[in-house]
């Protein structure tokens, strides 16, 4: 397959002219907005937000160039059969997945909190899926997805850096997809722990994967795929 090669660490990404999708990794409202989930535990949500303008503006390029676009968010059955007690019972917490929240039951499927944020929701067509671990791949037809419309290289965003974003990253890496985590479109509560994610991916040659920023591949894009006449896959 012919690439392109994208300024990226620790070498340039080999950006392809078939096979790219951009994921998303639970930009939901528990974790992102004040009065969410997150906020509740303590964390300083404002973290977080500020990588919206950057994932959105991802979400437009992928959008523009009939890119594929799959968002996942975190959550379980209303029942919570597929929440195993050590995800549950873990931690010192006063809410538990499953109990109210300010923004509904915690962590539940369909809940308000549980929903995308606004400024990133999916359009029409676009698909959404909802993953009950860390990784996007456990338990989840993401992989079906990706097989049905011949993806062979993801650009990956969202949060938490250190947990859900990088147990997916390498989920997809043992997989054979070739990753590129857009630094300035991921991010943590905890920027150390960020810092240090990054270090790991592109670690001994790119162990896990590539990173770059959010610029340097819109201009990547712009360059790659305006001139070709892309059907769209919807």
């Amino acid at each position: 397959m012919p690439t392109t090669p994208l300024p990226a660490q620790p070498y340039p990404y080999p950006l392809p002219a078939t096979g790219l999708a951009l994921l998303i990794i639970d930009m939901q409202r528990d974790f992102i907005e004040p009065g969410g989930f997150g906020d509740a535990l303590g964390n300083d949500v404002s973290l977080l937000r500020a990588i919206i303008s950057n994932v959105k503006a991802l979400q437009e390029a992928f959008r523009r160039y009939n890119l594929p676009i799959f968002q996942t968010v975190e959550g379980h059955l209303p029942d919570l059969s597929d929440c195993p007690s050590s995800k549950r019972d873990r931690g010192t917490s006063a809410l538990k997945i499953g109990d109210p929240g300010p923004m509904g039951r915690i962590l539940v499927l369909g809940e308000p909190g549980n929903g995308i944020i606004p400024e990133l929701a999916p359009l029409p067509g676009e698909v959404v899926i909802p993953k009950p671990g860390k990784g996007a791949f456990f338990a989840t037809d993401l992989e079906h997805h990706l097989i049905k419309q011949g993806i062979t290289h993801l650009v990956i965003t969202g949060v938490t850096t250190e947990v859900c974003v990088q147990t997916t990253m390498r989920e997809a890496n043992d997989r054979g997809y070739e990753c590129l985590l857009v630094e300035d479109a991921t991010e943590s509560y905890f920027p150390e722990f960020k810092r240090a994610t990054l270090e790991m991916v592109r670690a001994q040659g790119g162990i896990v994967g590539w990173t770059s920023c959010t610029e340097t591949l819109l201009q990547a894009l712009a360059q790659h795929y305006a001139a070709q006449p892309l059907e769209p896959y919807l």
